[in-house]
């Protein structure tokens, strides 16, 4: 005989469990304040124990909120995207949001992808890193909050970014006060702000130094991309800023084929930090990106949106990690 399907467990089961009325469970899963630290403490454990999920659907239609975060973004083949999604992710889970995952490489689509997620009933979207410059001039759903990460400042939506430009320059600073007297730089893509961020810190750094900038080597924030850029690098050249380590990855092995020793022929210093940062050969000194508090912070930037705040502007600054590569 075939078994009759399993009730869907109802606030009124959790409240009979939890000695309470059925409004204060209400006022539990919908995060009121009115609910003693006890009290909810008994609801939900036993939520917990009775297996109750949350009916979405049902709560959107009382509080006008999905609780769902849509996330825009170009490519996920990047490793700085995908820290950023996971980043995202958990600090949404923590916030008792679920996230929907959209890709778009162009305007259009990223318009498409607009719509697309404000008909879906989202309460927000964040746009990530490359999807920011084809997000810049696109007309945004009227009511879609939104955050982008690494953009120029916009009255439309709260921007939440790693200062790169600080970051470069310390890692600049580094090799400079190491005795070089000019530092290389295999840049990223021309169209990421990251990567014009980025050079412009380099740049910076040096003019202070009083020091020419050598001309620009450019990759497209791949390990192959940085060999090949490493391969025009000139042979009086002692250090190397490289505007991501998976480049930086590539411009070590263009050095060891090229018999060149570092850091004792050319120095070399990366940018994010990567997992496997310190396990390059040699160990890599990098600028350190802290994707959990970027992710962290565009969620609480998205939050304040969908709850009215005005556009904001979030930097946070990186950190330098010397290793064995300068």
């Amino acid at each position: 005989m075939k078994a009759a399907p399993r009730r869907r467990v109802s606030m009124g089961d959790v409240a009979a469990t939890a000695g309470v009325s059925a409004q204060t469970v209400s006022r539990v899963v919908n995060g009121s304040p009115r609910v003693d630290p006890a009290t909810r403490a008994r609801v939900e454990q036993a939520m917990a124990s009775l297996g109750y999920q949350v009916n979405r659907t049902a709560r959107a239609l009382r509080t006008g909120r999905f609780h769902t975060i849509g996330v825009v973004v170009a490519t996920l083949a990047t490793v700085g995207n995908s820290r950023m999604l996971q980043a995202i992710a958990d600090a949404a889970a923590a916030d008792g949001y679920a996230l929907t995952l959209v890709t778009a490489g162009a305007p259009a689509a990223v318009a498409d992808s607009f719509t697309r997620l404000h008909d879906q009933g989202v309460d927000g979207a964040i746009v990530l890193n490359e999807a920011t410059a084809l997000a810049r001039g696109v007309a945004l759903p009227e009511g879609l909050a939104l955050v982008v990460v690494d953009s120029p400042a916009d009255d439309r939506y709260s921007v939440v970014q790693t200062d790169h430009a600080a970051g470069a320059r310390a890692a600049v600073a580094h090799l400079l006060e190491r005795g070089h007297r000019t530092v290389w730089h295999i840049a990223g893509p021309a169209d990421s702000y990251a990567a014009a961020e980025r050079e412009r810190g380099w740049r910076e750094a040096l003019a202070s130094a009083g020091v020419d900038a050598p001309p620009v080597l450019r990759g497209t924030w791949t390990a192959a991309s940085g060999f090949d850029a490493a391969g025009e690098l000139p042979g009086d050249a002692t250090a190397l800023f490289v505007a991501n380590d998976q480049m930086a990855l590539g411009a070590l092995r263009a050095l060891a084929e090229q018999g060149r020793d570092v850091p004792g022929d050319v120095a070399v210093v990366g940018f994010d930090d990567v997992v496997d940062a310190a396990d390059y050969r040699p160990p890599l000194t990098t600028v350190r990106q802290d994707f959990d508090a970027l992710g962290a912070a565009a969620v609480r930037a998205l939050v304040a949106a969908i709850d009215g705040s005005p556009a904001s502007g979030t930097a946070l600054v990186p950190t330098l990690v010397v290793r064995a590569s300068s």
